[in-house]
């Protein structure tokens, strides 16, 4: 990657901040303000990693001497029935952890019962979150509206399960292995949504057929339109280039032309 110069050699910058252009020719703001919080952060949590390994290392030399983990933990176990014995006889022990786990697992289930409700109201209303955030976040999107020929609708019936919200209300975006998509000017922190659906478009088949001015939709390049009775309409172009999910939810409210 290295540094865009205009005509006359200069570095270009947008909004204070130089512009690279990577390897294959997409230009990167780079946020320099930016990058030195996340290395801080970044450092801060390797030095937690290793303080959290030291002190594992030093609780397992406690155990230092044991070869054979589930002999000791059988022998703990005898010890621990050979103190219950001076209470209870020990041919009751059996009988009286069977009745305690009984007596466990009813008040479990009670407790269950009694939070069935609230815990089915607080899915509802994650999932009412959920697609609050990232269904607002598609109908909102300057990229869709700008960069791509086919209603946000459809783009989220393609695209919305690379999306969900974790952290309180965090947009996270990953890609079709399951890898969280980073940003390329921030390096080190996540992609925001508008970067990170860039991202899944341009690994997309497809492309050629939703982003605009491309040759591939044809008459269609310009984006759907919307017919004399207020319906929005697609090209079957458009249209078959659209996976399964995708076409269920354009053929709800958009109309097929040729």
């Amino acid at each position: 990657m290295k540094l865009k110069l205009d005509d006359k050699g200069q570095v270009v910058v947008q909004d204070g901040k130089p512009v690279y252009v990577a390897d294959d020719g997409k230009e990167v703001v780079f946020d320099y303000t930016a990058t030195l919080g996340t290395i801080s952060r970044l450092n801060g949590e390797a030095k937690g990693h290793r303080e959290r390994a030291e002190k594992a290392e030093a609780i397992a030399k406690t155990f230092e001497g044991i070869e054979d983990p589930a002999k000791a933990l059988e022998a703990l176990g005898i010890v621990k029935n050979l103190d219950t014995k001076k209470l209870i006889d020990a041919g009751k022990i059996d009988e009286v952890k069977a009745e305690a786990k009984k007596a466990f697992d009813e008040q479990l289930k009670a407790v269950e019962e009694k939070f069935k409700p609230v815990v089915a109201e607080r899915d509802s209303l994650q999932k009412s979150l959920h697609q609050e955030i990232v269904g607002g976040s598609f109908s909102r999107s300057k990229y869709i509206t700008e960069k791509l020929a086919v209603p946000a609708d459809i783009v989220q019936a393609r695209f919305g399960g690379s999306f969900s919200v974790e952290e309180g209300n965090k947009i996270i975006a990953k890609d079709a292995a399951g890898n969280r998509i980073f940003s390329r000017a921030r390096p080190g922190e996540v992609a925001d949504f508008d970067e990170a659906l860039e991202t899944l478009v341009e690994q997309y088949p497809y492309k050629d057929n939703i982003l605009k001015g491309s040759g591939a939709s044809g008459s269609g390049a310009g984006g759907t339109k919307t017919g004399a009775d207020g319906k929005k309409q697609m090209t079957r172009a458009q249209f078959d280039a659209l996976d399964p999910a995708a076409r269920v939810a354009a053929v709800k409210d958009t109309a097929i032309v040729d």
